[in-house]
């Protein structure tokens, strides 16, 4: 593969990765790695989550600090994978985003790691949970970390039961009905430096208020619960990572600091337990955010502490 430097300079690289046209048209991924200057044969493939892409160096330096070669992937449609003909954030069943995780993951084999860890935020964990239980059995990879895996739509119990199966099924009929469904804009404002957090990005690729979905996403997304909620089976060792709690302020507060203000942290425990692994380790982290990495350093530095443990024990 052929890499050039990435947006993110300081020893980042990137590759572009074709796939076949979908019903969009062109569909690329983007692969960008860091490699650890001790000849490293341990490696971890980042999954970023919704409205996301890579930008949190700081998980590069903890894994490059404990000597693994550093990848992580903008998925088809999201950051630097983004066309002209793309709706960002689009999908209409998430194993479309298989091939863009065989395609990384070979790569990383074929680069000379021999110890995989596929590690995954967000929704990134729920694609890499989906993705491992239906690959079964598949030796890219070894172990899977899961940062607030979106195990479930954060809604009250009866919108889970009557309005998210019908948009679903609307989904499965037109899926480019537009829905303008989104997030509190607090969650950007406590990251970005610009307003209240530490953290610089783009953001046109992580807008505060992501762009409206479309009825086919609700559907990929609902049919992704659907079976996690019925108990998927992974036959790798998989560590979940959580917060303590969830955080629902309606102005601006600090409280944002202090929980997830994205996923309800329960639905994450509840569907967690569903899943058997031969070794399975669910972690909740007290005044944890949603992406847990990017706590207040503290906190980050409890997770990273955790994940490293872990790691050392089961790959």
């Amino acid at each position: 593969m052929k890499y050039i430097e990435d947006i993110l300079k300081n020893g980042f690289e990137q590759t572009t990765i074709i796939h076949a046209d979908d019903y969009e048209g062109a569909v690329v991924s983007t692969l960008i790695r860091k490699k650890n200057p001790n000849q490293s044969k341990k490696a971890v493939l980042c999954i970023h989550g919704f409205n996301d892409y890579f930008f949190q160096t700081i998980i590069a330096e903890k894994f490059l600090d404990e000597d693994y070669n550093f990848y992580a992937l903008d998925l088809r449609k999201y950051g630097r994978s983004i066309l002209p003909n793309h709706k960002p954030n689009n999908v209409r069943n998430l194993s479309e985003y298989y091939e863009d995780l065989d395609s990384a993951l070979t790569i990383i084999k074929n680069e000379g790691n021999t110890e995989i860890a596929l590690y995954g935020h967000s929704t990134g964990g729920l694609i890499i949970s989906l993705y491992a239980a239906d690959r079964n059995r598949i030796e890219l990879f070894d172990v899977l970390i899961c940062n607030s895996p979106f195990y479930d739509f954060n809604v009250p119990w009866i919108q889970k039961k009557t309005v998210i199966p019908l948009l679903a099924f609307l989904g499965r009929l037109n899926p480019n009905i537009a829905l303008p469904i989104g997030f509190s804009k607090f969650y950007g404002k406590s990251l970005h430096k610009n307003d209240f957090g530490e953290w610089d990005y783009n953001l046109k690729w992580k807008p505060h208020a992501a762009p409206s979905i479309n009825a086919g996403w609700v559907n990929a997304i609902h049919q992704g619960h659907s079976s996690i909620a019925k108990g998927i089976s992974i036959y790798k060792s998989i560590l979940i990572l959580h917060s303590l709690k969830s955080v629902y302020p309606k102005i601006w507060s600090e409280k944002m600091f202090e929980g997830d203000a994205i996923l309800n942290v329960n639905d994450i425990v509840k569907r967690a337990k569903l899943i058997e692994s031969p070794n399975k380790a669910i972690i909740e982290f007290e005044g944890a955010i949603h992406d847990l990495v990017l706590s207040r350093k503290p906190i980050r530095n409890f997770v990273f502490a955790a994940i490293s443990e872990w790691l050392e024990a089961h790959l």
